[in-house]
């Protein structure tokens, strides 16, 4: 059985009051339109087709080709979305989804467990209902007295006592591919809103005879569909809380897992410990015995095994095994650490390689550098990357030593085993086990320090100033 799916994503949503499509609106890291697409790919459907109308390119570059495009010219209604995919599928045999793209809590298992009654019932179309306290803003499910499905009415076409339903409609169905396209070019816009509904097809199926059946969820927030920020904040409390659990399942500690947030993405190994305030954003891959935060922010990153990580940032980088990283350090793209490598606080780390075993304790800047094996990187220390122009790298290599407070300046390298010695400035390549100095002479005047305080005292009765001269520098040797 071949099964297609169409998902409705035309709608500008005015109500997100925002610039951005409707259904980019990130939930958990990912767009909830790429949420509905992800999890029809796990549902394994043959053909995906995406109805878009506003923002039509912005969806495409979000999804790409994965799934295919029909344009909805004009937003007459749902039925009229739908019937712009017939072109594609009208003529093929099989069952055909239909779902909206702003619904990004819906499950894998509902959609199969939607699939089975389907098939299993021989319908020509069954929806998937809720039961909801409040099922203000939905429409509708009117049953006969054998329980069977008859009709959906919209909210707004309801009588007074339509309204006190307590099932409604998700907006998912599972048609019979070739009787939802002969439904649906019987469809008229006779109602409130002058519009095409696709639930109309449910009537028009029952009228002429077709078997209606009505899959109802156990977990009504699976349906909730996104129309505004706080209907966007509540989907999001929903999955963070899902993606938490589905991790602690899986062998992964949350200290506080109300305060933790993961994306939908996101891959973390067993044994790992996950403290308060941490984001794991994008695609970032946490192996396992990691110890991670607290307040530890991690972006689209892969850290290997054993890694401990504290009040820090990582973006697009890579960290070996058994490295430590942080407190308060920043990781940028293209950081690539090696095992048992530790960086320390205050360090910052940008589209560099650090061996095995390195050390950039603190208070330390690494940018567009190659640093081998074994090095220590002293406090204070920077690789002078940038000219004004272009960027120029620094390597170094196994086993150097560089003292505290030293610039290397790009392009320049420090050979195996080399010292610089602290406080320098090299602009010059140090050779192998060759020790570089990189100091002004230092001068020293004894008893001066008696006359300048002299001088401060004099000077700041006065209001004036005073000027050191030339000769009482203290730059160093």
């Amino acid at each position: 059985m071949h099964i297609y799916a169409i998902v409705l994503a035309a709608g500008q949503g005015t109500r997100m009051k925002s610039k951005l499509y409707k259904v980019l609106h990130k939930v958990c890291g990912k767009p909830m339109v790429k949420h509905v697409v992800d999890m029809l790919h796990k549902v394994q459907v043959d053909r995906t087709v995406v109805v878009v109308g506003h923002g039509a390119n912005t969806v495409r570059d979000t999804l790409g080709d994965q799934v295919e495009y029909v344009l909805q010219e004009q937003q007459l209604g749902t039925g009229h979305a739908v019937l712009q995919t017939a072109a594609l599928l009208e003529n093929l045999e099989g069952v055909t989804l239909i779902l909206y793209g702003d619904t990004p809590l819906l499950t894998e298992e509902t959609i199969r467990n939607l699939i089975q009654v389907h098939t299993q019932q021989l319908a020509a179309g069954t929806l998937l209902t809720a039961q909801m306290d409040n099922p203000t803003g939905y429409g509708r499910i009117v049953r006969n007295e054998q329980g069977s499905v008859l009709r959906i009415v919209e909210e707004k076409d309801c009588s007074e006592e339509e309204r006190m339903i307590k099932e409604i409609n998700t907006g998912t169905y599972c048609f019979n591919n070739r009787q939802l396209y002969e439904a649906l070019h019987q469809v008229t816009n006779h109602n409130a809103q002058g519009e095409y509904y696709v639930t109309d097809v449910i009537g028009i199926l029952y009228k002429a005879g077709q078997h209606i059946e009505g899959y109802c969820i156990s977990d009504p927030e699976e349906a909730t569909g996104v129309n505004d920020r706080v209907a966007l904040s509540q989907v999001e409390a929903v999955l963070r809380k899902r993606i938490n659990k589905q991790h602690m399942v899986r062998g992964v500690t949350f200290i506080n897992p109300d305060t933790t947030y993961i994306d939908a993405d996101v891959t973390i190994g067993a044994d790992t410990v996950i403290h308060p305030d941490c984001y794991l954003r994008g695609s970032t891959v946490v192996g396992s015995d990691c110890i991670i935060g607290p307040q530890t922010e991690i972006i689209d990153s892969i850290l290997h095994d054993g890694i401990q990580v504290r009040q820090s940032v990582l973006d697009q980088a890579e960290v070996g095994m058994g490295c430590t990283i942080g407190p308060f350090a920043y990781l940028r793209p293209g950081a690539k650490l090696a095992d048992k490598v530790k960086i320390g606080d205050f360090v910052e780390v940008k589209n560099s390689t650090i061996g095995e075993g390195s050390k950039v304790p603190h208070l330390s800047y690494v940018g567009d550098a190659h640093i081998g094996k074994n090095v220590n990187i002293g406090c204070g220390s920077i690789t002078a990357n940038y000219d004004g122009v272009q960027k120029h790298v620094t390597q170094i290599d196994d086993n150097a030593f560089i003292g505290s407070n030293s610039n290397l300046i790009a392009p320049v390298h420090i050979g195996k085993g080399a010292y610089v010695v602290a406080g320098s400035t090299i602009t010059l390549n140090v050779a192998a086990d060759d020790l570089a100095i990189g100091r002004a002479k230092q001068t020293n005047k004894p008893g001066y320090a008696v006359k300048l305080r002299a001088r401060i005292n004099n000077a700041g009765g006065s209001g004036g100033s005073v000027r050191l001269p030339a000769s009482a520098d203290n730059t160093a040797e």
